[in-house]
């Protein structure tokens, strides 16, 4: 069981380029540090998955596009989160109805790539 995540923590996928950030939306109420505290809901592209840098997978049409205009070589273009399915996180604790989000979880992107917890934004509590 890792660390749980909350508001400002930090994420990264596996085809971007720079980390992006968790913003927990689903529930308000339940804090650690003074910071809501993210559930496996938490998993809308842009509200709650910010962008992750560049993307470099070809997957991506907007890559895919870039590439072949460059004559093969791969153009990275910006990360637009797209969750495939839900975090996949092993936690029991439950916030708001739903499981913590903790450093344990991770959510696939559509297009390829494992978008996973970097920094929690907290280091006091664990689960």
């Amino acid at each position: 069981m890792g660390l749980p995540v909350v508001t400002g923590a930090s994420c990264m996928c596996s085809m971007g380029t720079a980390p992006g950030q968790i913003v927990p939306t689903n529930q308000m109420s339940i804090r650690v540090g003074g910071k809501p505290v993210a559930s496996i809901a938490d998993a809308a592209p842009m509200t709650n998955i910010a962008p992750c840098g560049l993307c470099t997978s070809l997957a991506n049409p907007t890559v895919a596009a870039a590439t072949a205009a460059a004559l093969g070589v791969l153009t990275p273009q910006p990360c637009t989160p797209s969750p495939a399915g839900g975090w996949m996180c092993p936690g029991k604790v439950q916030v708001g109805g739903k499981p913590v989000l903790t450093t344990d979880g991770q959510i696939m992107c559509a297009y390829g790539g494992a978008i996973t917890i970097t920094n929690p934004g907290q280091t006091t509590v664990t689960i």
